[in-house]
This record gives C-alpha cells, sequence and structure tokens, in this order.
C-alpha cells in the first residue's frame, strides 16, 4: 500500500523546499552546516551547569543559566563567561559548584581562570550582564541571582575584585536579566536589574502533585510579581537606586529579559521588559522633570507591545531589539511559552509597533516551543539581520503528559531574505539544528576572530554549547571596537551608518537582549561581495553626539576606532 502523506506533511515538505531554493538563490549550498558544534573535547570546556533539581521542585531550578562573551584580559580575542547556581535557602549542594571564566587560548581552545580571576560566584547565580561601568577600559561583570547580586570590579591583571557592597549593588530578592546603559547621557553607564517573583523562604507555594504522582513546577502566575531596580552610576564606584518616583517603580511585573534600545529616535535610550504571565513593559525615556528627576514612561499597552493581540498576557521570556527592514527606526522582538507563539513587533514610527510574526514563518514555526536566548545578527555577513533562537520547556516533565510539547526543544535560525522575509533555515542549518536542548541562555561573540558571529547556549542542567559560525564564509565584513572618550566607554547608543556595493545600512548599538546573557562588544559590518566600505559614519552616542566619517575603509579585518582620534 503507497504511503499518502497528510496534508500538513505536504505544505512542510513545500516551505523546507522553497526555504532551501531561497537560500540557493543567494549563493549558498542548501545541505551547508551552518553553525559546526564545537565538542568539549577540542574546546576544552568542561563546566556543566547543575541546576539543583530536586523532588520539590523549587522554581529558580529551572530559570539558569546565562553567559557571556567578554574580553576580560583585553587581549583582542573573546573570552566565556558561565553562570552555575549555588548555595541558598533551599539548597546546599553536595560538593562545591561555581561559574566559570574560560580565557581564550586564540587557537580554537579555552582554559579555565576562574579561580586565579576570583569569579566563582557563591550565589544561586541566574545571568550576566559585562560592560566597563568605570570607563577604565576594562570589562567588569555583574551577575544576578535569587538572592545577592554579585559586581566583579576588573583589577586590570587578570583578576575581579567583589565591590558589590560598596558599589551598592547587592540587590534583594530574584533578580534575572540586567543591561548597562547610559540613561542620563552624562558619559556613564548606568543599571537596569530585572526583578522577578516574590520567592522568599516563606513563599515557596506548594502546587502538589500532577498525575504522574510527583510535584510540579508552579506557574509564576500563582506568585506576587515585583518592581525592578535602576540604578544610577554616580562616577565614584557606587551607585544609587533611583526608580522611587518613575514609572518603573510603578509597575508591578516579572521580569525574565530586558534590550535597551531608543523606540523613538530622540537620542535618550528606552527599555523593553519581557514579563512572565503578565503584560510585557516599555520604558520610554523622557529625560528630566522639572525637578532634575529623570522619567520613564511605561507606554506597553498604547504601544501594543503588552499582550498578544487578542489582550491576553503571555509569557515573554527573552527579547531584542534590531533594525530588522533598515528604516532607521528600531523594531523589537519576544519570545513566549509554547501555544503562545513568538511576536516580532514592527516600529511603526509614532511609539506604536505591529505584530508581523505571521507574514513571517516565525509564528508557526515557534507555535509550539518555548524561546529564552536570542539574537538579532547578520549571520551570514549579507548586510540583513538574521535570528538565532534558544528553546526549552521549562517543565522537566513535559514529556510524560504532552505528546507535542517536549522539554529539550530544537534551535531555530531564521535568515532574512531580500524582500525582508524571514526564512526559517532550520533544517538545512546543520547536524547540531536536528539535537534538542533545554537551553536558557544565548550569546554571540566572533571567539575566533574570523569576523563571522559565533553562538554560545547556556543549558539548564547540562553543559553548555558553543557553535562556530561557518555561513559567513567568503563574505567581506569590517570589526570594530568602537571606544568612547566623552560618551560612555563601551559607546552604547552610538549611531552608524555604512555604504558598501550600492547599498547603505544603519545600525544602533544597543545593550543587552537575549536571556541572562551577554555579548560581544564590538561591531561587526556584513558587506557580502563588496570589496570595501566607501564611507562610514558614526555618530557618537550622547552627550558627545560628535559625527566623523571614514571613506574606502579596508574589509576583512578588525579596527579600533576612538571618539574623536579616529582610527588608531
Amino acid at each position: 500500500m503507497a504511503f499518502k502523506p497528510t496534508r500538513r506533511q505536504i505544505l512542510r515538505t513545500a516551505a523546507v523546499l522553497g526555504a532551501a531554493a531561497r537560500w540557493k538563490s543567494l549563493g549558498a549550498d542548501a545541505q551547508a552546516t551552518l553553525f559546526e558544534e564545537i565538542p568539549t573535547a577540542s574546546s576544552g570546556i568542561e563546566w556543566v551547569h547543575d541546576n539543583a533539581m530536586s523532588d520539590n521542585r523549587y522554581l529558580p531550578e529551572t530559570l539558569g543559566p546565562g553567559c557571556a562573551f567578554l574580553d576580560f584580559d583585553n587581549d583582542g580575542w573573546m573570552d566565556i563567561y558561565l553562570v552555575n547556581s549555588g548555595p541558598c535557602d533551599f539548597w546546599t549542594p553536595k560538593k562545591p559548584i561555581r561559574n566559570a571564566l574560560y580565557k581564550n587560548n586564540r587557537n580554537g581552545t579555552f582554559t579555565d581562570v576562574t579561580e586565579k580571576a576570583g569569579v566563582g560566584g557563591g550565589t544561586f547565580g541566574m545571568g550576566v550582564a559585562v560592560a566597563d561601568y568605570d570607563n577604565d577600559g576594562w570589562p567588569d561583570i555583574f551577575i544576578t541571582s535569587y538572592g545577592r547580586c554579585i559586581l566583579y570590579k576588573n583589577n586590570r591583571d587578570g583578576t575581579f575584585s567583589d565591590v558589590t557592597e560598596k558599589a551598592g549593588l547587592a540587590t534583594p530578592g530574584w533578580t534575572t536579566s540586567a543591561v548597562w546603559f547610559d540613561y542620563d547621557n552624562d558619559g556613564k553607564l548606568d543599571l537596569f536589574v530585572c526583578s522577578f517573583v516574590d520567592y522568599t523562604s516563606t513563599h515557596k507555594f506548594e502546587c502538589g502533585d500532577n498525575h504522574l504522582g510527583r510535584h510540579y513546577y508552579c506557574i509564576p502566575r500563582i506568585f506576587k510579581g515585583t518592581t525592578s531596580f535602576l540604578y544610577h552610576n554616580n562616577g565614584d564606584g557606587t551607585f544609587t537606586e533611583v526608580s522611587k518616583g518613575t514609572d518603573i517603580a510603578k509597575s508591578v511585573g516579572k521580569g525574565l529579559g530586558v534590550v535597551t534600545t531608543d523606540i523613538n529616535n530622540d537620542g535618550r535610550m528606552d527599555l523593553f521588559v519581557a514579563n512572565d504571565t503578565v503584560q510585557n513593559f516599555l520604558f520610554v525615556n523622557r529625560g528630566p522633570d522639572k525637578n532634575g528627576k529623570w522619567q520613564f514612561e511605561e507606554i506597553a499597552m498604547q504601544a501594543e507591545v503588552g499582550f498578544s493581540d487578542s489582550g491576553q498576557p503571555r509569557s515573554g521570556m527573552g527579547v531584542d531589539a534590531a533594525d530588522l527592514n533598515n528604516d532607521g527606526w528600531e523594531d523589537l522582538f519576544v519570545a513566549n511559552v509554547d501555544q503562545e507563539m513568538f511576536s516580532v513587533y514592527q516600529n511603526t514610527q509614532h511609539e506604536t509597533f505591529h505584530d508581523v510574526a505571521h507574514t513571517d514563518s516565525v509564528a508557526q514555526a515557534t507555535r509550539l516551543l518555548s524561546g529564552w536566548g536570542l539574537k538579532y545578527f547578520d549571520y551570514d555577513n549579507d548586510g540583513l539581520i538574521d535570528l538565532f533562537l534558544a528553546n526549552g520547556h521549562p517543565d522537566d516533565m513535559i514529556d510524560q503528559y504532552s505528546q507535542q510539547v517536549h522539554y529539550k526543544e530544537p534551535l531555530l535560525l531564521f535568515h532574512q531574505a531580500p524582500d525582508g522575509k524571514m526564512i526559517n533555515m532550520s533544517e538545512q542549518a546543520g547536524p547540531v539544528f536536528q539535537k534538542v536542548f533545554p537551553a536558557r541562555g544565548l550569546a554571540v561573540g566572533d571567539y575566533d576572530n574570523d569576523g563571522a558571529l559565533d553562538v554560545l547556549v547556556a543549558n539548564n542542567g547540562q553543559a553548555p554549547v558553543l557553535l562556530r559560525n561557518t555561513a559567513a564564509k567568503g563574505r567581506n565584513w569590517l570589526g570594530i571596537k568602537l571606544e568612547g572618550v566623552t560618551c560612555n566607554r563601551d559607546a552604547i547608543g552610538t549611531r552608524m551608518i555604512w555604504k558598501a556595493g550600492g547599498k547603505a545600512f544603519r545600525l544602533l548599538k544597543n545593550n543587552g537582549g537575549s536571556y541572562l546573557s551577554s555579548h560581544d562588544p564590538r561591531v561587526i559590518l556584513g558587506l557580502g561581495e563588496a570589496a570595501k566600505i566607501d564611507e562610514l559614519q558614526i555618530e557618537w552616542a550622547a552627550p558627545s553626539k560628535r559625527v566623523e566619517k571614514f571613506t574606502n575603509l579596508e574589509v576583512n579585518r578588525y579596527i579600533r576606532i576612538v571618539e574623536g582620534k579616529g582610527i588608531v
């Protein structure tokens, strides 16, 4: 008896073949491995996340971990930081566990230098946010936690010091994602910290047993929400919590992901926060009031990014922002839990957005998935922004009572076609996309300095996955390390316009995005087949606003551009 495919199988096959044909028309091999999984034996990364899994099913067990790419020793090569759980009020590890810092050996391998560097953590860690908060030219590390946060100041000699108490950043409760940005344009990086739910030792609700006779994780909906934190950088190594009197303090949420960007092009950085089981928040930076108090207005509902199209709150987790259609306006993305689908919010230029996920393949491709770490970036260096998603269900027992939804889920890769459509390339992207993971954090960075952004995925209760980008091979690029002088040293908020091959592209240097993770601070400009950059214009972030132009730039190299000094 001949096999007769279902209509769904026919449509799925047609979609896959159509995507492959479109990919091939762009000059690439439809069967090529676009991201190569690097084995632990090759990379030397032996660290494994311990999620503290217990029969009691405490909710913090399922949310971590985050990860980061950073150049902690300023040698021009991206190192790796991985966050672990640790002792807390419901768990004492049977053996010591710690976070991990891996130094890049510049040959594709890494060496664990955690103990020497003094960045082992010691709390029930969640996420990591990396930036040069004191403008000394060296990246510092902030760790969020269920419990005390940690700020590690870079000592510029391969070691760090815990300056959390002195800085005033211990931060109570359960914190998740964090982001560094200069909200008041004074040239110093401030800090926004997402707060999740009230989950102290006296508020650990037990949800009882499921039909399997086992405890299960409570849905965050039953927990009381909390308010997030905004810290002002005082410029002397200390911070002041300044949320009081703003919509940030008035907005009770359950924050998991955050990205800072400028949604209305007014030169002030705004905040988009993904909340779990309550509406998302869009905090628009309105500047100082008549008393000099900086104000943030929460406009998610009127901007149409707070709820689903049907007006329901969703389980927001990972977020990001980028100018997807190259029109000079920042668009947003938020990933949710299964059955809710993810959202691609296109900026309509009037502080409102329109969800266009259904016009691409994003909505349907994510219907049965739960999204955490994610990033908008140009993975093949053709100048167009693409999308990488890391997924995994929060409940490790979901496979035992669902036939469609699974605990470990596949990675997704979307390629932006010249017509702006997002094409799901996952089935043609290589063997790692046929695997499944309990993924959480995701960071991007060029760890081998070949001009192609690689991907690091942090898995809950498992080893991380390092993916080397092979998709950009043969395409031209220019890597730039921006260094602010009057503006913040990391140049967050700087705008760039480059022209190559008869086309013009735009980029705003955002910060944050993904989930619990931090990315390579360098900018890679994808050029496709163009042999040089005809013109590059840089508008440095406030308070500078200095505009500098460069012409006829050679490609396929990294350069350093210092505000006011040019290429050095």
